[in-house]
């Protein structure tokens, strides 16, 4: 068993590894995957309108493809120190003794790092943006500009959401990634934020007029699937982020006293 843990923990340092020194090609292979993706959604419904038209659907296509992109570049920037970053003020992760360590001491600990479990839960906040995305491609035709009202609607609430709720994951890689010690609770943050959109959506639909059945049949599975995703995150999650010696001293720098 302990020749198994280490080969896994071996293997979770030589990902992390490829994450960090992989960003541009993350990056690259991104916008062709999901510019690919969007060209094909989009030829579908715009295929022989007139130019502005064309355009005009175009854009939120756009978005789809590069908010991502400059989310994880700006968070690149924002977070260039890293966990040279300053600990919070206020501790709001109490559970537990802990005995607080200098950022020094704390770096000098085997422990140290987001190796291990914590290179799983990278590539989980990693993948939340094309698992988004795909979902954005097939639930919601493209937009034209000739649609109903409730469509308009629908269509500019889901770009909303996969638009905000991708970068904001982009966003909480790259904290985690460069051992941010604001981490844990941006994530946490996050969590509300996916959950909130869920509710707002699908209370304001709800209230559209005209709404087919159909799609508001489909719009509720749609919805209820994404909470619930958020839901089983934050119960896997949270009491790792919580608990876990290797998160408390890469972000928290303290150890169990």
């Amino acid at each position: 068993m302990n020749r198994v843990a280490s080969n896994l923990h071996a293997r979770s340092i030589v990902l992390v590894d490829q994450l960090q020194n992989g960003i541009p090609k993350i990056l690259v292979c991104w916008a062709i995957a999901a510019g690919l993706a969007c060209a094909l959604r989009l030829s579908l419904a715009v295929w022989g309108l007139p130019l502005d038209r064309q355009l005009t659907g175009l854009l939120p296509y756009i978005l789809v493809v590069g908010a991502p992109i400059a989310s994880l570049i700006l968070a690149l920037r924002w977070f260039r120190r890293g966990d040279r970053l300053p600990q919070p003020t206020h501790r709001l992760a109490r559970i537990g003794r802990w005995k607080q360590l200098d950022p020094t001491a704390a770096r000098r600990l085997p422990f140290y790092g987001v190796s291990g479990l914590m290179a799983s839960l990278l590539v989980g906040m990693l993948l939340n943006v094309p698992v988004r995305t795909l979902e954005f491609l097939t639930a919601i035709p493209a937009f034209s500009g000739a649609a109903p009202s409730w469509f308009s609607l629908l269509f500019t609430l889901m770009l909303a959401d996969v638009v905000l709720l991708s970068s904001l994951y982009a966003i909480a890689f790259v904290a985690a990634l460069r051992r941010v010690p604001l981490f844990p609770r941006l994530l946490a943050a996050i969590w509300g934020i996916d959950l909130l959109m869920q509710v707002g959506v699908a209370k304001i639909m709800a209230g559209a007029p005209d709404l087919p059945p159909v799609v508001g049949t489909g719009l509720h599975d749609l919805l209820e699937g994404n909470v619930k995703k958020v839901l089983i995150s934050m119960a896997l999650w949270t009491p790792y982020l919580l608990l876990s010696k290797r998160v408390n001293v890469t972000f928290r720098h303290r150890i169990p006293a």
